[in-house]
């Protein structure tokens, strides 16, 4: 069996919202799995929500850049947020988006290599690193292209902590930004139902029909109950299907096709996402060097 540690236990407690006993009951149960934790969690009605918050964000900003029919998303990191809110970071990240936008990269070692005044963007990186005394690096980048009929809708919040683009099919630049506001608060998985996998809807309707048994429901309504849940997680982690922020009384579909328009793609990059930072204790540390 493996060892369930106070740190896992606080990581699923947080993963969760579950009580600290719960959370380590899930944790024997699931021999230390997290994923499957949450699952017994779920089955059991004490976690809700399968949504992870275990993601440690590093430092920087993202940025977009619409060149015609062409948009670039980009995020540049650093290593603390006071760089990341210096004008040597923010004007390389200008610099290296418009690079990209125009450019089309493959891919980061591509984009790497694209020249500039002073050699290359990796160059350019290099000496934003001297300057600021932190590694300044380009993570990530998509390049998204659009028909002369599409609208782009690009946002920032945060000044570039989260970035959104949407592309839609007719409608116009304001409504397709509205969604772009809704993809960054709301954060969906993905544009419709069908982009679902059958493996993740058999998951999850598993775990439903698990909990919804836990529960105590009749047998003869239990697939009703399941089918019911379903349809209601499906329209919490789909854009066409969620609520619109700005108008709960109609879905972000219905909201684009009331203005002509219709969904085509969106991007969200927030900074940092899936990067693990080390962990650090800055009375130790201080104290190690005090004692050297």
């Amino acid at each position: 069996m493996a060892e369930i540690s106070a740190k896992l236990v606080m990581e699923l407690r947080k993963k969760s919202g579950a009580g600290i006993m719960d959370a380590k009951k899930a944790l024997v149960a699931s021999d230390g799995d997290m994923d499957k934790a949450m699952d017994y969690l779920r089955e059991k009605g004490i976690a809700k929500a399968a949504k992870k918050s275990d993601r440690i964000a590093a430092e920087g900003l993202t940025n977009i850049v619409v060149n015609g029919n062409t948009a670039a998303v980009v995020e540049l990191n650093s290593e603390t947020d006071f760089v990341a809110a210096s004008d040597p970071f923010k004007e390389e990240l200008a610099e290296v988006s418009t690079l990209i936008a125009e450019n089309k990269p493959a891919d980061v070692e591509a984009a790497l290599q694209i020249k500039t005044a002073n050699g290359t963007v990796n160059d350019d990186l290099i000496a934003t690193t001297q300057k600021t005394g932190e590694k300044v690096s380009l993570r990530r980048f998509e390049i998204v292209e659009k028909n002369d009929g599409d609208n782009f809708g690009a946002y920032l919040h945060q000044g570039g902590r989260i970035a959104a683009l949407v592309v839609l099919e007719g409608a116009d630049e304001e409504t397709a930004k509205d969604v772009a506001m809704h993809v960054a608060a709301i954060n969906p998985e993905f544009m419709t139902r069908e982009d679902v996998s059958a493996e993740r809807l058999a998951h999850e309707k598993e775990v439903f029909t698990e909990e919804t048994l836990n529960e105590g429901k009749p047998a003869n309504i239990v697939d009703k109950i399941v089918e019911g849940r379903l349809n209601k997680f499906l329209s919490q982690i789909c854009l066409a299907d969620q609520d619109f922020v700005k108008d709960s009384d109609q879905t972000v579909a219905q909201f684009v096709a009331s203005k002509g328009g219709k969904l085509k793609s969106f991007i969200r990059y927030e900074v940092g996402e899936g990067i693990e930072k080390k962990e650090t204790n800055l009375a130790q540390e201080i104290s190690e060097q005090l004692n050297k």
